[in-house]
């Protein structure tokens, strides 16, 4: 006769299923993941997926190859938002610009994971969430860097770490605890349901547990309006229906004022071949709106809070015929947040002369998104370097702090 391997996970679905909780919305099957841990500083990592063009986020207006590979997309416009003399902003972005007059804004130019010359989404996209080297085959990428991170400091539990939304964060997947939620997620439940499932699984503690988080879980998408936080929650999930980045950073800087320390959700729509100044411009707003809306929900834990926004890979130098550009290798990262030392552009600037452009098309990496992380994590945390390099990012050299947390 066939056996069935019980697990707490388990238990939690088959719970949800006995209080009337759809599959496709059940929150522990979608993906918002947050935990809680002994620290008292946050981190959110959003992930920008589609390849978000780092130099048009960052334009290198100093650089006098720019406006030559350049020109078209910005069509002769001189909109650009001056940062440090050399960089500036897309004008999207223009609502972040008090944060990096505050020193809470910052950029990582030049930075790409170690994956190379194929370009393929899936693949860039897997690589910058297993934060493994291109050394670790596909089929063993099995768990996340910041699920790594997480199993390396004892006493963790789920409510630790979210993931957020609908999309798999990879990021997050492994042995340590996290929890998932997703703004679509329905459990509902009378206060009698509630005390009947508590009843019936009162004597069996593995029972128990999981019927007290499925409890929890059904609290947690159904913010107190009575609130002011809880109010502007569930407005914006109101207003996201369903879908909205807004609802997502909510629910993240909800849970991030509590017991949580780490919440990770992701963005699409960065893939920009075709009529790039439309459609980056309308993701640089709806990721600008996100920070500021994680801003306004943390309060004064904005303070311990570093939010930092990664992509698989960058793109070319050189516009394409479509008003657009192609999957390139070099990109840009984004750093916001009371806990980091902004106002600057970090690292490395390789030129865009065509002999220092990587195979003669793209921007040259001359950092890793890695590094940029586990400075991050080594600032925040207080995690040892070695333990970075060798278990959470296996055979990286962090290099030399950045300074990027205060």
């Amino acid at each position: 006769m066939a056996t069935t391997r019980l697990t707490r996970r388990g238990l939690l679905q088959r719970g949800g299923a006995l209080i009337a909780c759809s599959a496709a919305a059940h929150p522990l099957m979608t993906t918002v993941t947050f935990a809680s841990a002994p620290w008292e500083n946050r981190l959110v990592v959003i992930i920008l997926r589609g390849a978000m063009d780092g130099l048009d986020v960052v334009r290198p207006l100093g650089d006098p190859a720019f406006m030559a590979m350049r020109g078209g997309l910005l069509r002769g416009r001189d909109d650009s938002l001056p940062l440090d003399g050399y960089f500036a902003m897309h004008p999207a972005l223009a609502p972040l610009m008090p944060l990096w007059s505050a020193g809470q804004l910052a950029f990582a130019h030049a930075v790409s994971t170690p994956y190379r010359d194929k370009r393929s989404h899936f693949d860039g996209q897997d690589i910058l969430e297993a934060g493994t080297g291109m050394d670790v085959p596909a089929s063993a990428r099995r768990d996340g860097w910041l699920n790594r991170m997480l199993a390396t400091v004892p006493g963790m539990n789920a409510q630790t770490a979210f993931a957020v939304g609908r999309d798999e964060l990879k990021v997050l997947n492994g042995p340590a605890p996290v929890m998932n939620w997703s703004p679509d997620a329905a459990l509902n439940m009378s206060p009698q349901a509630r005390l009947l499932l508590q009843e019936v699984y009162h004597e069996d503690p593995l029972f128990r547990d999981a019927a007290d988080e499925a409890v929890e879980l059904a609290e947690l998408v159904a913010p107190d309006e009575s609130t002011p936080r809880g109010a502007a929650m569930a407005d914006a999930m109101k207003r996201g229906g369903g879908t909205a980045i807004e609802a997502l950073a909510a629910f993240s800087a909800q849970r991030l004022r509590e017991e949580t320390r780490i919440a990770a959700f992701s963005m699409p729509g960065w893939d920009t071949h075709r009529r790039q100044p439309q459609a980056i411009g309308g993701s640089l707003a709806r990721l600008s709106d996100a920070i500021l809306l994680l801003k306004q929900g943390l309060g004064p834990v904005w303070d311990k809070t570093c939010v930092v926004a990664m992509t698989e890979f960058g793109r070319t130098v050189r516009e394409n015929g479509s008003g657009g550009t192609d999957h390139g290798t070099g990109g840009a990262m984004l750093f916001a947040g009371g806990a980091i030392r902004g106002g600057r552009v970090m690292g490395t600037w390789p030129g865009l002369d065509e002999a220092a452009l990587y195979q003669r098309r793209d921007l040259m990496p001359t950092s890793d998104v890695r590094q940029h992380a586990a400075w991050a994590m080594r600032g925040l945390f207080g995690l040892p370097s070695a333990s970075l390099e060798r278990d959470v990012f296996p055979g990286l050299d962090m290099g030399t702090n950045p300074g990027l947390i205060l």
